[in-house]
């Protein structure tokens, strides 16, 4: 601060512009806000969403699951399976009751594995009745994930976001306390942590901006916000961590990359929802 004075001096004196500049501040939160300023989402019910442990879910097989998503296929191609790498008119590289050299066409997007192939994978996954292609990502059925139980809160305050300085901001509050693993997550019976809750992040209240919290409930019913897992920036392992659905945490500022302005979030997040099966559709079935 000393030698900046002595600069700023000694350019004013030579008939020179001062600009002597702060680095730019980190604001992560909004001013306070009182609760009579707080508004509920017009079209959205309720200002609250809780989340418990899975539900069990009797009843089919994998074969009896996989069955609904595909087609047989009696004369495979000439190429590689991609889970297991042996040759589709070769046996699976792994085992069930019924014969290895079964081969199986996804109705969709009409990627062709090994029967074998798909129930072990099934198996190795939530286990919730939808399937995702290895290849393409299609997703068959509701894909469901494995976030510990929580609370995801939301509203409106009075304050704009940088960008958009023409509404009011969504803030989402999240949740989520330590607890044990269950069978679902990697280490069962192990206790988990939750670091930095509760997350505030936030949307402009805008006609998108509404959209895309629509879809974040749509996640959070799914548990597909959160995971547990091994965390990017610290490496500590069975912790709370993010789910490939980014959300902006800082409010008034974006020196880390997850704040505003940013004209491509609302689209790039709706991107990442419909990559988890999230998309408009969602919204009906959900009502259904």
């Amino acid at each position: 601060p000393h030698h900046s004075g002595i600069t700023g001096i000694l350019m004013s004196a030579a008939g020179l512009p001062v600009c002597l500049t702060r680095p730019p501040k980190l604001v992560l939160h909004p001013p306070p806000v009182s609760k009579s300023e707080i508004q509920s989402i017009p079209g959205i019910s309720h200002t609250c969403r809780k989340t418990t442990k899975k539900q069990a879910k009797k009843g089919k097989t994998p074969e009896e699951v996989l069955k609904k998503y595909l087609q047989k296929v009696r004369h495979p191609p000439d190429e590689d399976c991609t889970i297991c790498m042996e040759r589709l008119s070769a046996p699976s590289g792994y085992k069930g009751p019924q014969p290895a050299n079964l081969v199986g066409k996804l109705v969709k997007c009409s990627h062709v594995f090994h029967l074998h192939c798909l129930v072990a994978m099934y198996n190795n996954g939530n286990k919730d009745g939808s399937l995702q292609c290895p290849t393409c990502k299609t997703i068959y059925g509701v894909k469901t994930g494995t976030q510990p139980p929580g609370k995801m809160e939301y509203h409106i305050i009075p304050h704009a976001l940088p960008g958009h300085s023409d509404c009011k901001t969504i803030r989402i509050i999240y949740n989520i306390p330590p607890g044990v693993q269950g069978p679902e997550h990697p280490n069962p019976g192990k206790s988990f942590t939750a670091r930095g809750f509760p997350r505030h992040c936030y949307l402009p209240d805008s006609e998108k901006g509404r959209k895309v919290l629509k879809l974040l409930l749509v996640a959070w019913d799914r548990r597909l916000i959160f995971a547990i897992g091994t965390s990017s920036t610290t490496g500590e392992s069975d912790t709370v961590i993010w789910n490939e659905i980014h959300h902006k945490t800082e409010f008034g500022s974006n020196l880390t990359g997850h704040g505003y302005p940013d004209i491509n979030y609302l689209d790039n997040v709706l991107a990442e929802l419909a990559a988890q099966g999230i998309t408009e559709e969602s919204l009906i079935q959900e009502k259904d």
